[in-house]
């Protein structure tokens, strides 16, 4: 189909909740670039807002798609299923969990780590602590408990009354955080890196004070990686920047390449679940699971978490220096290959046009920041590339 017909088709029969779309639709990829209708190349510094880590149709993820429909797409979690055993094991190898539950998505991971909070308190016979503390200008999805957590009023309006139990503070106010903690505190739940508020990583001081007080007040710590983890941001995951352990965290995005799910993860002292407590009909199936394996493979084989940190690294300090030249860059921050650039005026959206008329896939957030989060086989080379463009965006040319 032509795109306008594939407009014309959407107009009419989907929803419209993401507003007017990006004129393009892409038919298909290869490794950092994509393909529209009209076999235009684009070059993509958005991997799918996160997601596509190994980049387009990377031959061990798409073999191993292709080799699991061939086999098997859906059993339930009635049975047991090899795939799924072999993914929780391989999470719990590369990070601080023992144990690890399977969901579909990342808005799903956080509403388990929500129930499993709760539940762990509610098992040791303190059902009184049932809040739990996440931070302003945070995204934890779109449920409605996690419209709730989330710190962001334009998600939550529509769907007031919220779902009760959630306080919401200012990142890297360790003052408004301590004050906000009561008897009835279960949890303090936070990104250490947002993604949707335009790449704010937490201060080291911060994150330190808040491990403390989970230990003195017996808290749990409950951090988001669906956005940055999996490599995203140069480490396996996020936390590891931070030197410190959470009682739990979840994952999605990047962790299927494309394919959905999402991962609740924690350690064997708050794994308060019991049979009946939480499930899910679609949660690690075959297929799903089969592309989180892969997905570890290939970030293993070709060392792509070490190239996140090293490109990510040399894009960031790429466009810092641009600052001199173009004081309308106001900052450039982020960790690895999650990168956001603020600018000191309206200008986010414009950029992101001339960026799009250059055959660039990005993404802005709010006026003033673009954010990038490119597949993790980037490139220096691609880097320089994109620096390139930018340059002459912001030179007018």
């Amino acid at each position: 189909m032509d795109l306008q017909s594939i407009i014309s088709l959407d107009e009419q029969y989907y929803m419209n909740t993401f507003g007017k779309r990006t004129p393009v639709c892409f038919t298909h990829g290869k490794g950092i670039h994509l393909y529209d209708t009209e076999g235009t190349e684009y070059t993509d510094f958005l991997a799918g807002i996160a997601v596509s880590a190994l980049g387009h149709c990377h031959p061990t993820l798409t073999k191993a798609l292709h080799d699991q429909v061939d086999k098997l797409l859906h059993t339930s979690s009635l049975y047991y299923i090899e795939n799924q055993a072999k993914l929780a094991e391989q999470i719990v190898k590369h990070s601080c969990a023992d144990k690890v539950f399977f969901a579909n998505s990342g808005a799903e991971a956080n509403e388990g780590a929500i129930k499993l909070a709760k539940m762990y308190f509610y098992k040791k016979n303190q059902p009184e602590k049932c809040e739990i503390i996440t931070l302003t200008n945070s995204f934890h999805g779109r449920t409605l408990a996690c419209v709730a957590a989330t710190g962001q009023e334009k998600y939550q309006k529509p769907y007031k009354p919220l779902t009760p139990g959630f306080t919401h503070v200012p990142m890297n106010d360790f003052e408004a955080l301590e004050s906000a903690v009561t008897d009835k505190t279960a949890a303090i739940m936070l990104e250490l890196c947002q993604g949707e508020s335009g790449v704010r990583p937490a201060t080291q001081d911060y994150v330190d004070k808040i491990v403390k007080l989970c230990k003195e007040k017996e808290i749990l710590l409950i951090v988001d990686e669906v956005q940055t983890g999996m490599g995203r941001t140069g480490k396996w995951f996020c936390y590891e920047h931070y030197g410190i352990t959470p009682d739990i965290f979840t994952l999605a995005k990047g962790l299927g390449g494309g394919v959905p799910i999402g991962a609740l993860c924690a350690k064997d002292s708050v794994c308060a679940f019991a049979p009946g407590d939480h499930g899910g009909t679609f949660g690690g199936n075959p297929l799903a699971t089969a592309a989180g394996l892969a997905v570890f493979k290939a970030l293993d084989e070709e060392k792509l978490v070490e190239n996140a940190k090293t490109v990510g690294d040399y894009l960031q300090n790429s466009v810092k220096k641009l600052q001199a030249e173009f004081p309308v860059i106001k900052d450039v921050r982020g960790l690895g290959l999650l990168i956001g650039i603020e600018f000191s005026e309206p200008i986010a959206k414009k950029v992101l046009g001339e960026l799009f008329n250059k055959h660039y896939v990005a993404n802005a957030v709010g006026d003033t920041i673009l954010r990038l989060a490119p597949p993790l086989i980037l490139t220096k080379q691609d880097a320089d590339d994109f620096v390139c463009a930018l340059t002459e965006i912001l030179k007018g040319e």
